[in-house]
């Protein structure tokens, strides 16, 4: 019999390398544990990401920096934020970040897609995922991807995401076109990272992406068939586990990071 492909997003392999405990809480357990509050950077990245969506659903002669500008406004939550002060001085801050960012972005292209979904097989596993953008530049595609993290991001940031290149080879196969560049597009500081990937890169990151897909595919298989679920799946407890929404349920993470207040990641 042929091996039945595993299907796997970056989101699924990302919390896999993260910790195999929350994992195994996240996509197997039933009925899911329950998960922490909202974080306010979270539903930050959340509202530029829907506006910036709603744009480019806009005719292009609609496509203007105060439209996107209401955009914020229209799609705005309050999730995580300490309290309206807070959140009104935040969502004043997206508001330029994204007015900015499309005063320099040449808004009369179409992009091929806009939290398109895209899919590729292999010998061994789906890769599948939903990407930002993508743009089609000189009969190729580019893969687009908005971060509004506190931190800047360098090219070696682009180079070795594997969700990027998981898209690149996703999106070739879904639009039929060569797709070697990636971009991380951050907001709040108006920079952009590049990288042009070569079919060698793509292979690395690719083989990553099938050994994990293997490794996470075994452990549910083995607790599916009655397995230990602490010995399949242990905590890998650290500094990320402050962030972890699961943090309640696991020991090991309480003990390993303190607790954090839901806009403890917002720039000041």
């Amino acid at each position: 019999m042929p091996q039945k492909l595993v299907k796997v997003t970056p989101s699924k392999l990302a919390t896999w390398a993260d910790c195999p405990r929350r994992y195994r809480m996240a996509y197997l357990d039933r009925p899911a544990p329950a998960r922490g509050g909202a974080w306010a950077h979270s539903t930050l990245g959340a509202v530029v990401h829907n506006a910036l969506r709603a744009l480019f659903d806009l005719p292009a002669e609609r496509r203007t920096p105060d439209r996107a500008a209401a955009l914020v406004v229209k799609n705005w939550k309050s999730d995580g934020f300490r309290d309206g002060e807070q959140a009104a001085a935040q969502r004043e801050k997206a508001i330029g970040w994204v007015t900015d960012y499309v005063a320099e972005l040449d808004t009369s292209i179409d992009p091929v897609g806009v939290e398109r979904w895209v899919s590729t097989p292999t010998s061994r596993i789906v890769a599948e995922g939903r990407v930002d953008r993508i743009d089609l530049r000189a009969g190729e595609l580019v893969i687009v991807d908005y971060k509004t993290g506190r931190h800047a991001l360098t090219v070696d940031d682009a180079r070795g995401s594997q969700a990027l290149a998981l898209y690149a080879l996703a999106a070739r196969r879904t639009l039929r076109r060569p797709c070697n560049r990636v971009e991380l597009h951050h907001l709040p500081t108006r920079s952009v990272a590049v990288w042009e990937h070569t079919k060698e890169s793509l292979d690395r990151h690719l083989a990553r992406a099938e050994e994990a897909a293997d490794e996470l595919n075994l452990a549910a298989d083995t607790l599916a068939a009655g397995g230990d679920p602490e010995v399949l799946f242990p905590p890998n407890p650290g500094r990320q586990c402050s962030w972890c929404d699961f943090r309640r349920h696991c020991a090991e993470g309480q003990a390993a990071a303190p607790d954090l207040d839901p806009w403890a990641a917002l720039t000041p």
